[in-house]
This record gives structure tokens, sequence and C-alpha cells, in this order.
């Protein structure tokens, strides 16, 4: 059977995320009804890279599909985009080996998380609007510490009951222009709410709440204080995955600075 890799953006602001919902619009649950139409069959297997949360979005999201069809790429693509909302778009479609696997392959996962500086009418869907005055300086600063292999069970909960709470964060750098402020990381793998949290935690660095010694100690020792700081899902895009041997962006995708 044809495997397909497809790379997918996603506006999530109406979804309950990417996994498949009996009850629930999701990503993955529009996916699957539009290649049913397309190709026209009912067996077939979609495997995504990652799982995105409620009101999260992508900008490069990676899934594989398994269906018996000798349809050429570029057509699948054109048929499919076609049928799927305006909120989901398929940049890429493109035949693999059948040994790719969208999730086990992926070396690490990118993503951005957008911070407006002031109250803007396009941003609610789209980015986190903080108050209060940032010191981005410090923000960039206090950022580092989660660079490398760290226990992140501060800042998340492992898939399953005792898991490992390890994380290597390959990047982690704060960029900023004109009323904009993106938060990007790197990792080989990420856990629940991880990445919001890991932003919160940054923010409140931003308005002198925390110190980068306190995001220091909370690799020390556990801390539920992240947690209570998680930011918004709507600033919160997957940027990329990446697999064997494709080169880590140095900057983010930009997203439109309107926002």
């Amino acid at each position: 059977m044809p495997r397909y890799k497809l790379t997918i953006e996603y506006d999530g602001s109406r979804y309950k995320g990417w996994q498949f919902q009996k009850n629930a619009d999701t990503i993955m649950g529009k996916l699957m009804d539009a290649i049913k139409e397309v190709f026209k069959v009912s067996n077939f297997e979609l495997y995504g890279a990652g799982r995105t949360d409620a009101g999260v979005h992508a900008l490069g999201q990676v899934a594989h599909l398994d269906v018996d069809s000798a349809m050429p790429p570029y057509i699948a693509l054109k048929r499919l985009n076609e049928v799927l909302p305006v909120s989901i778009n398929i940049n890429e479609i493109i035949k693999v080996t059948p040994r790719f696997h969208a999730r086990y392959d992926a070396k690490y996962r990118s993503y951005v998380y957008h911070i407006s500086k002031r109250r803007t009418a396009f941003g609610k869907d789209y980015s986190w609007w903080v108050k209060e005055p940032l010191n981005v300086e410090a923000m960039a600063t206090a950022c580092s510490q989660y660079v490398g292999m760290k226990d992140y069970r501060s800042f998340g909960a492992p898939d399953k009951e005792g898991g490992s709470t390890l994380v290597k964060i390959e990047r982690a750098k704060v960029f900023e222009i004109d009323d904009s402020v993106l938060i990007h990381i790197v990792g080989s793998h990420f856990l629940w709410k991880q990445v919001r949290r890991m932003v919160g935690t940054l923010v409140q660095v931003g308005i002198g709440k925390f110190t980068e010694g306190d995001v220091k100690r909370f690799f020390n020792e556990y801390s539920s204080l992240p947690s209570k700081f998680t930011a918004p899902a709507p600033g919160l895009y997957l940027e990329r995955v990446y697999y064997a041997g494709e080169t880590i962006s140095e900057e983010p995708k930009w997203l439109i600075n309107i926002l």
C-alpha cells in the first residue's frame, strides 16, 4: 500500500486539537473525512508526528497516510485541499518509503509561541497579549536555561504514568520585532503542556516576578509554579517537524506582524 507524507498547516482555533475524537471537531477528523471523499475508501491509516491541544495551530505538522490508490501526489494535494475547510491546508504531499513513520522517525519538533505587546483586533485567537511591560532581554537570558537534556517534571507530565520527564531541548531563543515577541523552542519531544509552561515562566521573568535563578531552580527541584502560569493555547504554533539529515533553522518562521 503506498505511503504519502503530508505537510499540513492549520488554524486550530475552532478545533478540539489534532487527535481524532468521535464527538468533536478535530484536525485529524477533518483530514479523515477529506481522505474518504477524495480516495473513495474507508480503509486507510493516518498518523501524525505529534498531537496539538485545542486551540493550538500548526505551520508544518507532518502526517503519513497509507491508502490503496495510484493517485499522483500533486492530484491528491489539489483534491484534498478542495474539500478541506479553509482553516486546514495541506502544503505538500510526497510519496515516501513504507518504512517512513511521521512520529517515530521525527528527530526534533519545533514550536513558536507568539506574544503581542499591544492590544490587537486580530490577535485573540493567534497570540497572547501580555499587558504588562516585558523585559525581553531578561527573558532571552533566562531562556538559555532550557537548553540541554534536563528533567522537565516541573513543566509537564509524560504521556503515560511512570514515563520519563527527561527532554532534550536543542534550541530555545527569544526574538523581538516591533510589537511581537516570538519564543522559538526545538526539542526531541515534549511533555503535555510543557512548551506553554516554559513560555509562561519566561513571561513571569519578563514582568519581574521570576528570575533566571528561579528558572534554574525548577530543574533542581520539583515546583508546581510553572503550571500556574501556563500560557494560553492560541499563541502556540507547531512550526516544523525535523527528520534525519535536516538542519534546524536558526530563526523561526515569522508570523504576520500585524498580530
